[in-house]
């Protein structure tokens, strides 16, 4: 009996999580097929629920329903009981373990966007969706000292803040409302700016308007559209250094891997085929298509919601 992961979320379809972790779980000689699940909100319930059967190894869960699968699974491990978020679930005969990969996956991005130089300590977040909250849990970790999160819905924000604070009673975590004035006064202060929004990922527009942007951030755009994001081409243009979420997405991947397969991921094989999925949905962008999921389609829960 060929076992079973499914990707659920809404929508799916572009998702490039399919044709890497298929690759790597036939490299690894495994009789897995990875399948997509396109289910709406209300058909969340069953679809978590049907995971339950023998043929089920686990899932993947994207974009909308990352926070409203906490209550869904039997048990929730550290991160993601931390971040009430579940982005992977696993399986103990017929309980289900939700996990929270995008924590470890941007712990990664992060590093590589700040490079050699020292830790900043001060950010800025833009979108309060389940994407949000593990790079928020994961700023938290680091050592940030102030992180302020913008929503366009500011009830949002502040119900992310709310939910960290106790872990963040160390720091400054503050919600604030999406005013362009107050963006560009606490860009000025910042160092790190995560884009936890779906802005970009199906147009070209933008979050933060490019007067408002100041030189010599490090700007984390989780969107990964085949091309620069208008985000990070202005930001750059300004002087900023950019990152968009492939880096994120990859390593989120390869921890869910790992907790369903009990193996080492191979890494080099998932990245060539992500950089392969992008290039087709490069493709396909100019037959106006767009390649998104995972973290980056997960934003959409920021600003819309």
């Amino acid at each position: 009996m060929t076992n079973r992961v499914v990707l659920i979320g809404h929508p799916v379809a572009h998702s490039l999580s399919g044709g890497m972790q298929q690759a790597a779980f036939d490299a690894e000689g495994l009789d897995i097929r990875y399948e997509l699940w396109d289910r709406v909100p209300l058909e969340l319930p069953d679809a978590i629920a049907e995971l339950k059967g023998e043929e089920f190894v686990g899932a993947n869960v994207t974009i909308p329903h990352k926070e409203k699968t906490v209550p869904l699974v039997d048990k929730t491990t550290e991160d993601a009981h931390a971040t009430g978020a579940v982005n992977t679930i696993t399986k103990d005969g017929k309980r289900l373990i939700g996990h929270n990969t995008d924590v470890a996956g941007f712990n990664v991005a992060l590093e590589a966007l700040v490079g050699k130089q020292k830790m900043p300590r001060q950010a800025v977040v833009l979108g309060a969706g389940g994407g949000a909250r593990a790079v928020v849990y994961g700023l938290i970790r680091e050592g940030f000292q102030r992180v302020i999160v913008f929503n366009r819905h500011l009830h949002r924000a502040e119900g992310l803040t709310r939910f960290f604070a106790r872990s963040a009673a160390h720091m400054e975590l503050r919600a604030m409302p999406w005013h362009e004035s107050v963006i560009e006064a606490e860009l000025a202060k910042a160092k790190v700016v995560v884009n936890a929004t779906s802005v970009g990922l199906r147009a070209d527009e933008t979050p933060v308007p490019a007067e408002l942007i100041p030189p010599d951030l490090l700007l984390l755009d989780l969107v990964y559209n085949p091309n620069p994001t208008r985000l990070m081409r202005e930001a750059e243009a300004a002087g900023c250094t950019v990152m968009g979420g492939e880096l994120m997405l990859l390593h989120q991947g390869a921890a869910a891997f790992e907790l369903w397969t009990g193996r080492k991921a191979p890494l080099d094989l998932m990245r060539e085929k992500l950089e392969e999925g992008i290039a087709a949905g490069a493709a396909g962008a100019a037959d106006g298509e767009v390649a998104a999921e995972g973290p980056a389609a997960d934003a959409a829960a920021g600003p819309a919601s």
